[in-house]
């Protein structure tokens, strides 16, 4: 069975899990306090980050983009990352500006600002950093929203590694309550599309003690 080392509240970790359910792939999950900087972790993955995937046969693959295009090219008939250079560019562009530009821009923000500082107890968040964070989120929500406009998902007419990457992101925000859904009803209907396949279900099953997601977290209906 497959082993991966998360952390609960990290996208790129929920990406990776998204990948392996879609798959139908079984695997086990180990949560890595990654700050504690153990020893027998750093063994395994000098960078000390995760996630970190190990395959079956021992193969290590770290970082989240690598573990998924590791996994589309060893399980799986239908591709996550699609077919034909145009689209399998258009799809790891759309990756990279949720992996980076969302990420900057949203999560160091607002789920960085708002949990995890709390749980390493690096002080109060920082209330210019949430306005921001929020002020960024309609923007990137606005692009979701122009996106789906025009396509039956983000990166084309097929469900694909963008859609779970966003989708990934955006529900560590929705675990705060702060993603303005009505706000932007095209980019809602498209969540709801994702949070409804069997894959997003253990991601919706995720609790963080001491914060509890609001109820319409884990509705699929909102």
């Amino acid at each position: 069975m497959l082993l991966l080392y998360h952390v609960w509240l990290s996208p790129f970790c929920r990406k990776v899990r998204l990948v392996l359910a879609e798959k139908k792939l079984d695997f086990e999950m180990k949560v890595q306090k990654v700050w504690e900087r153990d020893p027998s972790f750093l063994a395994l993955n000098p960078t000390g980050e995760v996630p970190l995937l190990i395959d079956e046969d021992g193969t290590r693959v770290a970082g989240s983009q690598p573990i998924c295009e590791y996994l589309d090219e060893m399980y799986g008939d239908v591709s996550l990352i699609g077919q034909g250079a145009v689209t399998r560019a258009e799809v790891r562009r759309l990756v990279e500006w949720f992996d980076r530009k969302f990420h900057d821009e949203v999560i160091v923000n607002l789920v960085d600002e708002k949990i995890i500082k709390r749980f390493l107890g690096q002080g109060e968040p920082n209330s210019r950093a949430i306005l921001a964070g929020s002020r960024n989120l309609h923007t990137h929500l606005d692009y979701v929203d122009w996106l789906i406009d025009r396509r039956t998902w983000l990166a084309g007419e097929d469900m694909s590694l963008a859609d779970l990457t966003a989708a990934a992101h955006l529900s560590c925000v929705d675990y705060l309550g702060d993603v303005p859904w009505d706000d932007h009803p095209a980019a809602k209907d498209w969540y709801a599309r994702v949070k409804s396949r069997p894959c997003f279900r253990p991601i919706l099953a995720d609790r963080i003690p001491g914060a509890p997601p609001p109820p319409h977290y884990a509705d699929l209906d909102f």
